[in-house]
């Protein structure tokens, strides 16, 4: 390793040393639709008043990572101010043909691929920039996946605190317990972002978690 390597390192630990006396960077990852877009909302919603983007049923309609600094989330006395890193849903592949059952030309599903791609690519980028991850996974699907194990395995790696949100558990398919059973070694949470079923005990995690 370089010189400049070396002390380029030596910074970002500091730095992330310091950022943790004040807030910790948080990214919301995981696979396309599983809802990290829905549960930025509705945290910026119960905390701030505001929102982070928009969704949509069409995978990969984040491409972009985005960021909002300074949310302060308050539970049984403990407060803990967190920047948070929305980012691309994370896939193995992405095909342009999976754009068009969705109505769009072939151009813009052609787009769509392409900037989804770089979205992956600046994802995993982000984990460098990190204090922590909220994993969120779709309760109704098979966890075992190459992108739910992968993600992992890189979190683990960087040795990052992590929160496993396990997504959508107002439909009546969904079930918990398989992500549990899959990662026994992570905190799991079931909840549903978008009716607010048991956020609070999400609330109380991230608190705990990354405070």
């Amino acid at each position: 390793m370089s010189l400049i390597l070396r002390i380029k390192k030596k910074f970002n630990v500091i730095f992330k040393f310091l950022r943790k006396k004040n807030r910790m960077k948080i990214g919301i990852y995981g696979p396309p639709n599983a809802g990290k877009t829905t549960l930025a909302n509705r945290i910026l919603r119960d905390w701030v008043g505001d929102v982070m983007g928009s969704v949509s049923e069409i995978p990969h309609e984040t491409r972009r990572a985005r960021l909002r600094e300074g949310v302060t989330i308050e539970v049984d006395g403990k407060s803990v101010t967190i920047d948070i890193v929305d980012t691309p849903g994370l896939a193995t592949k992405i095909d342009f043909h999976d754009f068009l059952k969705y109505g769009l030309s072939e151009e813009e599903a052609k787009r769509r691929a392409k900037e989804a791609t770089e979205g992956v690519i600046e994802a995993i980028k982000w984990l460098d920039d990190l204090d922590g991850v909220i994993l969120v996974m779709d309760a109704t699907e098979d966890p075992f996946t190459q992108v739910n194990i992968t993600i992992v395995g890189n979190i683990e790696a960087r040795n990052l605190p992590l929160i496993i949100v396990a997504n959508k558990i107002d439909l009546p398919n969904a079930s918990p317990a398989r992500i549990k059973a899959a990662f026994p070694q992570h905190t799991v949470v079931p909840i549903s972002a978008l009716k607010g079923l048991n956020i609070d005990t999400l609330y109380k995690c991230i608190a705990e978690k990354f405070g």
